[in-house]
């Protein structure tokens, strides 16, 4: 996404990534090189297609699918993607493969089933392999949505900066769906997560506490955050590979090179309905703190990362169940009370954002009331498979998932 003359909520990207999976067995199938050449014609890292892109991750069981640059809007991007899923599935179909959904593959064993992506960019890879060792959890089963927001300036950097700050920590009770690994529930909403933000340990600062720190200018990003992470990782890797933005592995990063902060604690969806509606409200949300509706800017800058911190740690374990009893927390999204659920947070957000009468709203309301009403994806998934499931009911479950994917509607689960 390049939205160098953009200005603030004027330009949008998404990034979704899809686990490539058997279409038999539902196990891992490492062949998102040989879908890439089939557009391409050769082995390629990202691909054209329209007004999306195609791209490979860090393994070749995951494929990306993302717009070719900033839109303007985020109404009809979820037709766009669910077309673009279509086609990557009859691809897929000689090849005896299909898309997955989900955070996390739930009985994939990474030790042994993960190939890296070996082609083009594969030095980066590899050196994030040397350092980190990629074949885990934290690094080759965990699929997310990426919601990049344009800024222009200084300025307009430092007022979405904070007011994202604020919103990161809730946003795992809404989009959590990944609560079961290596074939058993883990007991944590959005294991994604909580394993993404351990797998730079070898080097802390990387990820940090995943909530950004209070810095507002792109010098004090720059010379701080920026610089410590080279000087921290300079040791591991004396030849700069890693020396870009994107090593910053915090749940929302600067990116300058492109005029924009990418959001990246989201676990992917069901569909892309799904995800373009959790896109549509967070941005909904954002606008109200950038407009400063309920709390100043000053004050929003205020909150420090610790606290923040504490709170996304509690919404990824908890999902939307988690007990919010801060009333300073609950007063920058206008909310009344002084101790309720993040998911009675969602709901109240939901209501004041969007409104049944509104046509235009539909399409993101109808998926929104899903997640709000029954529960973030993790919560529908397990009720789905019970507390103890066998493989046979995970692959009746995950199965489902799919072919929700398929056809672009919503999972509810059980009960």
């Amino acid at each position: 996404m390049s939205a160098a003359s953009l200005g603030l909520f004027a330009g949008y990207g998404v990034e979704l990534e899809y686990m490539i999976v058997s279409r038999a067995s539902l196990d891992v199938l490492p062949v998102a090189d040989q879908v890439l050449a089939a557009v391409a014609g050769e082995i390629v890292a990202d691909v054209e297609c329209g007004p999306l892109d195609w791209s490979n991750e860090l393994v070749l069981h995951v494929i990306e699918l993302k717009t070719s640059g900033p839109v303007g809007a985020l109404d009809g991007l979820a037709e766009t993607f669910q077309r673009d899923v279509a086609r990557v599935n009859e691809l897929l179909l000689p090849l005896g493969g299909r898309l997955m959904p989900t955070g996390m593959h739930p009985w994939m064993d990474p030790l042994r089933e993960t190939r890296l992506w070996p082609h083009e960019f594969s030095r980066i890879y590899e050196t994030y392999n040397r350092i980190f060792g990629c074949r885990g959890y934290g690094w080759a089963n965990l699929q997310a949505t990426h919601l990049n927001l344009a800024f222009a300036g200084d300025a307009e950097f430092g007022r979405l900066h904070a007011a994202i700050r604020l919103l990161l920590p809730i946003l795992p009770a809404l989009a959590a769906s990944s609560p079961i690994v290596g074939g058993q529930p883990t007991g944590i909403a959005d294991t994604r997560l909580e394993v993404y933000r351990t797998n730079s340990d070898r080097i802390p600062s990387i990820a940090g506490r995943v909530i950004p720190e209070p810095v507002f200018t792109r010098r004090d990003y720059e010379d701080g955050l920026l610089t410590a992470l080279y000087r921290d990782i300079a040791p591991h890797d004396p030849e700069g590979v890693l020396r870009h933005e994107w090593l910053n592995a915090r749940g929302a990063i600067a990116r300058f090179d492109r005029s924009a902060i990418e959001i990246r604690v989201l676990d992917i969806q069901e569909c892309p309905a799904a995800d373009l509606a959790l896109a549509e409200a967070i941005v909904r949300v954002l606008r109200t703190l950038v407009a400063e509706r309920f709390a100043t800017q000053a004050e929003q800058r205020a909150w420090p990362v610790d606290r923040l911190a504490d709170l996304l740690l509690a919404c990824l374990r908890q999902g939307e169940q988690t007990p919010i009893d801060d009333p300073d927390y609950l007063r920058l999204f206008g909310c009344p009370g002084t101790a309720i659920t993040a998911g009675e947070l969602w709901r109240h957000l939901v209501a004041e954002h969007f409104h049944a009468e509104c046509a235009a709203d539909a399409p993101f309301l109808g998926p929104l009331r899903v997640m709000v009403e029954n529960g973030t994806l993790s919560s529908r998934i397990l009720r789905a498979t019970g507390p103890a499931p066998d493989r046979a009911r995970l692959a009746a479950v995950y199965g489902e998932l799919c072919r929700c994917l398929a056809e672009g509607r919503l999972f509810r689960g059980a009960g």
